[in-house]
């Protein structure tokens, strides 16, 4: 009888386990599925102000608790290393050293303060001879007879620094004109200036603003980015490969033809490239096929090879490719996932007919964002907006438009908001701007009512102001979020870029940063925009030292780029934007036809309340070749909820939950094994809202 009632415990014993298992793979597959996003190291930026003063600053990443402390020392040759304050600083992640003698090289270092210990995170030197300026300078390759163009960063070798993918443009054409183009250039370089590859997509794709989009991101998790863009025969990847038929040429050459120069027929592709040796991985075609011209809206291909492109987290974790074709009548979009080095199709949405309501709504842009709070993104399409699964969220009718700006742009009400301007050509009537509630497509305001608008912003400019103001061409008026009318709208409508030490943002145009009600600020001499009338940064982002962002600009010779930083000091204290799922993804498509700001996912502006650490794991590149596909657990193997094959963050403080609960039940009774399951089952839970 006793051993029969031992059997009978033991058999309890084993169900109770069972119990915490079948809980434990519960809490793992109902936990919201964290982004995975790329790891960064300290971005620590030295600037030289005078001759007696050098400016630092350094990122806030992810993964720190808001309140981490550093420290700043400072070393000359063969000198003992000094500190340069004495409390630990512990407000904005930048500081001012202004006892420096430049006279000599120079050597800082940034340590982050650990339980009263110092730990050293990173360091940087300044020479002697470097000299004042606030900006990096990187020497480029250019072709003759091109001028660098639109640019996108992402680390392309793994080391947690960024790179620059610069796209060259030759002679270019719009859609609506004929004319033969020079072939589409990319070209990869480290910020120190070493030249990695060169790209040349060939004659069989035409070079201007609606043809050459082009998406550089860590497509597949492995830590390291890949570009990836719409290729055609006879474009050279990085290693010198030919794709397709290296003879072919598509084009209409003949002179006085309707359509001189256009590219109406022939194979279209899409390929993913290798980010560090620029090398082609994986081609497949690019889809919708061109197919009948007339069902795109006219025969010249001016409306079929209209292209946007963007990077979404479709299933809330893994970041998809988003392709699209047409939008001024016809439109399609096409999700692609990379996976195990190729292109696997996610799923295709497209309108067919014009007469389709989701038909005609596109702008000369897009937005990603998760704009009914699932944890997955949605396609911002202008006027309409596509559901992470490929279907139609809503349409609002608007139509067309060349101006797009989502966020949350009025922090007094739920959710994000979505601003944009539409035209209205040839007598058509409707609403020229417009804010709408992003999740359900309600209208929240109109303006310019029957007028052609095209260019407007929305953003919070005003460091006396919460929220953010919207104003288009044509307005003489600035409006808050609730359609009052508030001051007199800035000249500029172009870009914004948060750059002083307050949080709200300045007005970006051209070569020169405006202060609204202030002026003029900053302007970089001997450097210029792009893009033509559109006066567009090469790119504008958050690519090192702390929260507020880069200027990238083009050297007025064309031989160089400028990467301006901030030297205003700032007590602010914010993560780095770019571990902001949102803003992270504004970046891959900031280069996308009439490029446009980025934004954040919450409000990031006056009167702003503390934000909350940004919801993604880190791939961390270093440990990616040793990731473990399954873990021992409980005396049995289960399907590992860590990201496949890359290795996490908070990985191991799973791991080491884990352990400690399958410690506890090497002799355990009833009791034990349920308290244990709820053990484990809270710190999971707790777990996923680091």
């Amino acid at each position: 009888m006793h051993l029969f009632s031992r059997i009978l415990k033991c058999m309890r014993t084993r169900l109770l386990l069972s119990f915490l298992l079948l809980l434990l793979l519960n809490v793992a597959h109902t936990v919201k599925a964290q982004r995975l996003v790329e790891f960064l190291d300290r971005g620590l930026v030295a600037l030289k102000t005078t001759e007696k003063s050098t400016f630092l600053s350094w990122r806030l990443l992810a993964t720190d608790d808001f309140e981490k402390q550093f420290a700043l020392y400072r070393q000359y040759a063969g000198e003992q290393r000094v500190r340069l304050h004495e409390k630990p600083l512990d407000k904005g992640t930048n500081f001012q050293d202004t006892t420096v003698d430049h006279s000599k090289d120079v050597t800082y270092t940034l340590m982050e303060v650990q339980d009263g210990k110092e730990i050293q995170t990173d360091a940087i030197v300044l020479r002697a001879k470097d000299p004042v300026r606030s900006y990096l300078e990187i020497p480029l390759r250019t072709p003759a007879g091109y001028t660098p163009g639109d640019a996108s960063v992402a680390d392309l070798d793994g080391d947690g620094t960024y790179e620059i993918v610069l796209h060259q443009t030759g002679k270019t054409h719009d859609n609506a004109h004929n004319g033969i183009t020079d072939e589409p250039i990319f070209q990869a370089y480290k910020l120190d200036g070493t030249f990695l590859w060169e790209i040349n997509l060939g004659k069989n794709i035409r070079e201007g603003a609606h043809y050459t989009q082009f998406l550089l991101y860590d497509l597949d998790g492995d830590g390291r980015a890949e570009l990836v863009c719409k290729t055609a025969d006879g474009t050279k990847d990085g290693m010198g490969n030919i794709l397709g038929d290296a003879d072919a040429d598509w084009r209409d050459t003949v002179m006085h033809s309707p359509t001189f120069g256009r590219i109406l027929e022939g194979p279209e592709f899409l390929t993913v490239f290798d980010g560090l040796t620029g090398e082609a991985l994986n081609t497949v075609d690019y889809l919708p096929f061109r197919g009948d011209l007339l069902s795109w809206g006219d025969t010249k291909a001016n409306r079929s090879d209209r292209f946007l492109a963007g990077v979404a987290y479709l299933d809330g974790k893994n970041p998809s490719i988003v392709m699209t074709r047409g939008y001024y009548a016809r439109t399609a979009l096409v999700a692609w996932d990379f996976k195990d080095k190729k292109l696997q199709l996610r799923w295709v949405f497209d309108t067919e007919k014009a007469e389709h309501s989701y038909a005609g709504q596109g702008y000369h842009n897009l937005s990603i964002a998760d704009v009914d709070q699932d944890g997955k993104d949605e396609i911002i399409f202008g006027a309409m907006t596509i559901d992470d699964d490929g279907t139609g969220l809503y349409s609002t009718g608007l139509g067309h438009g060349d101006a797009l700006h989502v966020s949350d742009l009025d922090p007094d009400r739920a959710g994000l908001e979505v601003f944009g301007i539409h035209e209205l050509k040839g007598g058509r009537k409707g609403i020229g701007a417009a804010l709408r509630d992003a999740r359900t497509g309600e209208i929240l305001f109109q303006g310019a009512i029957d007028q052609d608008v095209p260019r407007g912003v929305a953003g919070n400019i005003d460091p006396e102001h919460k929220g953010a103001y919207m104003w288009w061409k044509g307005s003489t008026s600035l409006y808050d979020m609730k359609g009052n009318e508030v001051g007199i709208a800035p000249k500029s409508a172009n870009f914004l870029i948060w750059w002083d030490g307050d949080l709200s943002r300045e007005l970006l145009n051209s070569n020169y940063i405006e202060k609204y009600k202030t002026g003029v600020i900053f302007k970089a001499e001997g450097a210029s925009s792009i893009n033509g009338t559109k006066s567009t940064p090469n790119l504008s982002a958050d690519i090192f030292g702390d929260w507020r962002e880069e200027l990238i600009l083009r050297a007025d010779d064309n031989q160089s780029l400028r990467i301006y930083s901030t030297i205003i000091p700032t007590e602010h204290r914010l993560y780095t934007l770019m571990h902001d799922p949102q803003y992270r993804l504004s970046i891959a498509w900031q280069n996308v036809a009439y490029n446009q700001p980025p934004h954040t996912s919450y409000y990031l502006g006056t009167g702003m309340d503390k934000p909350s650490p940004p919801q993604v794991e880190i791939v961390h590149p270093e440990r990616v070749r040793n990731a473990a596909s399954t873990r021992l657990l409980l005396g049995g193997r289960v399907e590992d909820w860590a990201a496949n094959p890359v290795v996490i963050w908070n990985a191991k403080k799973r791991n080491d939950i884990c352990r400690t609960a399958r410690g506890k039940h090497s002799d355990t009774n009833d009791d034990e094994a349920m308290e244990n399951a709820a053990f484990v089952v809270k710190e999971l839970q707790r777990l996923n809202t680091l």
